[in-house]
């Protein structure tokens, strides 16, 4: 385990020598790796950072308005909020390879920086890649949008802090610079958002369906954890299947889409278990999940560790 105290001080003074007295652009999103290495690099040059929030569209409930609260009124960071939802949703219209979603996000996601970064007159790329990215990456497990490919033409020159670290760590360096614990704790969400959490084509409706199934299963963790019912897992959350399944609702016959939900635990996301949930906690995640997201029959458990699956579906 590192010091984080030592790799606070360390850090701050090699981003101070590879920055300079340039400006630079850094893509927040809420998570613990992204304003880990925001606030560090706020801290070595302080509103030559220019932190953006990119909404593609593929939040978690919610958390667009958490997201700017905590960064710019909280840790007071040079935020600007940027809405391409639109714009991201049109890019994958139609699109259900999972591969081919992260590429074309990623691509979108380089082209909306570069449009801000000529905007800011940024000159350079500050990036939360951690160790476990660059190893899935390298490995061709999938394709993170935060690690390489990123065209020559961009012009900026990329600088990431934290690859070295793995998750944990991070964690551990998150507390020391005193981020609160909405961040520090929160469970690691994809890039690409929920857009790898509906198996198959993306469309606003399904969207909707797993923002909403997601909101449920992570309300009903937290709340068994506080109830002493279970340890807080590595992650949990949603998924919405490409496919349909026959239920009833009412006395009618429904024919609704499928849930799956996904609980486990890990330590650095190189290997990951699934916990033995208590039926109570499954039972009210399904009762809920049915009975409040509209057109859902059907919810499923999934017990696959990775390896063989990966922690996300796509």
């Amino acid at each position: 385990m590192i010091d984080p105290e030592e790799f606070v001080e360390e850090a701050v003074e090699k981003l101070k020598r590879e920055i300079g007295d340039r400006k630079a652009i850094i893509a927040v999103s809420g998570g613990v790796d992204s304003t880990t290495a925001a606030v560090l690099t706020h801290r070595a040059i302080g509103d030559r950072l220019v932190s953006v929030f990119v909404d593609h569209g593929f939040m978690r409930k919610g958390e667009p308005e958490r997201v700017v609260r905590i960064l710019r009124d909280e840790l007071g960071l040079n935020l600007r909020h940027v809405d391409a939802s639109d714009e991201f949703l049109e890019a994958i219209k139609g699109v259900t390879d999972p591969e081919e979603k992260r590429r074309i996000i990623g691509e979108k996601f380089i082209e909306v920086f570069e449009r801000i970064a000529e905007e800011e007159g940024a000159e350079v790329l500050v990036q939360g890649t951690i160790a476990p990215d660059v190893i899935e990456s390298e490995r061709g497990i999938k394709s993170h949008h935060n690690v390489g490919g990123l065209p020559e033409e961009l012009g900026l020159d990329v600088v990431e802090p934290l690859k070295d670290l793995y998750k944990d760590e991070v964690r551990e360096v998150a507390r020391y610079l005193g981020l609160p614990d909405e961040i520090v704790e929160r469970m690691p969400f994809p890039g690409p958002g929920l857009a790898v959490r509906v198996v198959g084509e993306v469309t606003p409706e399904k969207l909707e369906i797993v923002r909403e199934a997601n909101a449920i299963v992570e309300e009903e963790v937290e709340k068994a954890v506080k109830e002493g019912l279970m340890e807080r897992p590595w992650q949990a959350f949603a998924v919405l299947l490409d496919c349909k399944a026959t239920g009833v609702k009412g006395d009618e016959r429904d024919y609704g889409w499928v849930v799956a939900v996904r609980i486990v635990e890990s330590i650095d996301a190189m290997i990951a278990d699934v916990p033995e949930v208590p039926w109570e906690v499954l039972k009210r995640i399904q009762d809920r999940i049915t009975s409040e997201v509209p057109d859902v029959t059907r919810v499923l458990f999934d017990l696959t560790p990775k390896p063989p699956a990966t922690i996300e579906f796509e």
